[in-house]
């Protein structure tokens, strides 16, 4: 028998590889972006994202197991999923329009399906709330980052 956690680990699994589709002549223009000086941690963005989606898989499989099937749990499941959507789409849709301003919008979309989705998990699971959190701190630091690379590439505003 498939295991709620192997489901929801692949799901996230294959959303997540969504984000190595991104054609060469677009991760070149991202690339070739002015950054802001303080961001010196740049190299250690993909690992940051890693335990995020791993900390989001893990409390979408706390919520799950808390009340498996019910239409409450398969619509934050839904939320779960729109937020890894909405998070992978990031760099993809922003590199494809050449728009910092779409990833900053994209950015902020995050954080407010994030802030819904942890208020709605805070009365299922305390623990399935705190995994949410590095979401919650990382997300604007992303979107912050975005906006202030709009200022520094103003043709790619």
């Amino acid at each position: 028998m498939i295991k709620s956690w192997m489901v929801i680990g692949g799901v996230a699994f294959v959303v997540a590889a969504a984000a190595g589709l991104i054609p060469p002549s677009d991760r070149k223009w991202f690339q070739r972006l002015r950054r802001p000086r303080w961001l010196t941690f740049e190299a250690a963005i993909p690992i940051i994202w890693t335990v995020i989606f791993i900390c989001g898989a893990w409390s979408a499989y706390i919520v799950w197991e808390r009340e498996p099937g019910s239409t409450n749990t398969w619509l934050l499941m839904g939320l779960y999923l729109l937020l890894e959507v909405v998070t992978i789409a990031y760099t993809g849709v922003m590199s494809r329009l050449r728009s910092l301003k779409v990833g900053t919008i994209i950015g902020g979309t995050g954080l407010i399906i994030s802030i819904i989705l942890t208020i709605a998990v805070f009365r299922i699971s305390g623990w399935a709330t705190l995994l949410l959190v590095p979401y919650l701190l990382w997300s604007p630091i992303g979107t912050y980052t975005t906006w202030q690379m709009m200022h520094l590439n103003p043709q790619d505003a």
